[in-house]
């Protein structure tokens, strides 16, 4: 008989899929590894057969898993799907000018979701996502302020890595494999507390890059990305 507390609306495939990618999220499993057998995770989970086959079986359909027939199921090398504007990593970016990137993370935490932002995630309000700020600069100047959502199922060790060394992006993009993403861009003054961490001055024209993506089916960071309107500009080709 399968056991799921009453309190956990959370389908029990989908715990034992989010326990998955969880494990490969951390780094603990990593390209090429075998993951524990079916019946190893029917033992784990005290379900049946069939729940832990459909969780395997969706986790092999998005390629996150790969089967090999005798062999066993391991974690599939990462893929991501094109979209029609490239999602890039800024730190590339500015690499690619010649030029040096830092970041300097002012907001790490967990926070109970708002009703707007619960409505985005598609979860219900108060439920716990991970939210961080960080200032972007190349060659010393502030160019993006990252205002950044993330459910926690897609990502669960987001709050533990080190922004100053890597992205959110980099991480994401491991953690959560991009399955979509919708966007929108427009020119906004800048409040006064983006303007300060910009170094401009308040009401200053800024560029807004708004962006949802989503991961596996589910939507896994909402995020508002602040830059300077005098310095910074969008380009794209299709």
């Amino acid at each position: 008989m399968e056991q799921h507390s009453a309190q956990d609306a959370t389908p029990i495939f989908q715990r034992i899929k989010d326990y998955l990618v969880g494990e490969i999220a951390s780094g603990r499993w990593k390209e090429g590894d075998l993951v524990p057998s079916e019946q190893a995770l029917v033992r784990q989970f005290g379900v049946s057969r069939m729940t832990v086959n459909r969780a395997v079986r969706e986790l092999t359909a998005e390629q996150v898993l790969t089967r090999r027939q005798g062999a066993g199921t391991f974690v599939a090398p990462q893929k991501y799907q094109a979209t029609l504007v490239e999602i890039r990593n800024i730190a590339d970016e500015v690499r690619a000018r010649g030029h040096a990137h830092t970041s300097r993370p002012l907001l790490l935490e967990e926070a109970p979701a708002a009703e707007a932002l619960a409505l985005q995630f598609g979860l219900a309000p108060g439920a716990p996502l991970f939210h961080s700020v960080i200032v972007h600069h190349e060659n010393g100047q502030a160019i993006q302020v990252e205002d950044r959502w993330v459910n926690p199922a897609c990502a669960p060790a987001y709050l533990q890595q080190d922004y100053t060394r890597l992205t959110p992006n980099e991480h994401l993009m491991v953690a959560a494999p991009l399955q979509d993403a919708t966007y929108s861009i427009e020119a906004l003054p800048a409040p006064r507390e983006v303007a300060e961490m910009l170094a401009i001055a308040p009401g200053s024209a800024s560029l807004v890059l708004r962006r949802r993506t989503t991961s596996q089916g589910r939507v896994a960071t909402v995020a508002t990305m602040w830059h300077p309107g005098h310095l910074y500009k969008f380009t794209g080709a299709l």
